[in-house]
């Protein structure tokens, strides 16, 4: 369900501020995973086809990776729905999901033993920049993504900062 849409990028906006973003409320069902990829696929195909930016292969499928990982995560250890936001700020999309869990994750240290819980290492790996801050309610995970790829055609990840 769409609950936010196009900001017009007027004269009124301050640098940072997104061009374009649109909020979704998720409702935690079995479901809900593969609702928030179609969302951001919907999402970059307007940036691209709609406003013209360059969107690389690579971020549509990191961005739907980290918004499968991110949702799934919430899905997993928060009850209750699921809101997510996607928004073009410059040259990345963010990613930012909200759930009702105000326990603030944090990645584990690598295990190739371990079967699952790799979610948080994953996105951390692929997202230029990755927040979690906790709100009066929850927690508000944000990664950013560059919306085209490295300089010199690698593609390769900037890393966290």
């Amino acid at each position: 369900m769409l609950v936010g849409s196009e900001v017009d990028g007027g004269d009124c906006r301050t640098p940072g501020d997104p061009s374009l973003h649109a909020g979704f409320a998720l409702g935690g069902d079995d479901g809900c995973i593969a609702e928030a990829r179609h969302h951001a696929v919907a999402f970059l195909e307007q940036a691209r086809g709609g406003h013209h930016l360059e969107v690389s292969a690579r971020a549509m499928d990191l961005t739907q990776l980290v918004v499968s990982e991110l949702v799934t995560n919430a899905r997993k250890y928060a009850p209750g729905p699921v809101l997510m936001e996607l928004r073009v700020v410059d040259a990345s999309v963010e990613v930012v999901v909200w759930d009702s869990d105000p326990t603030v994750p944090a990645a584990r240290a690598a295990d190739p033993g371990r079967i699952g819980q790799h979610g948080l290492e994953i996105v951390k790996a692929v997202a230029e920049d990755l927040t979690v801050r906790q709100e009066g309610v929850g927690k508000r995970i944000t990664a950013r993504i560059a919306l085209s790829d490295a300089p010199g055609g690698d593609g390769a990840a900037r890393g966290p900062k």
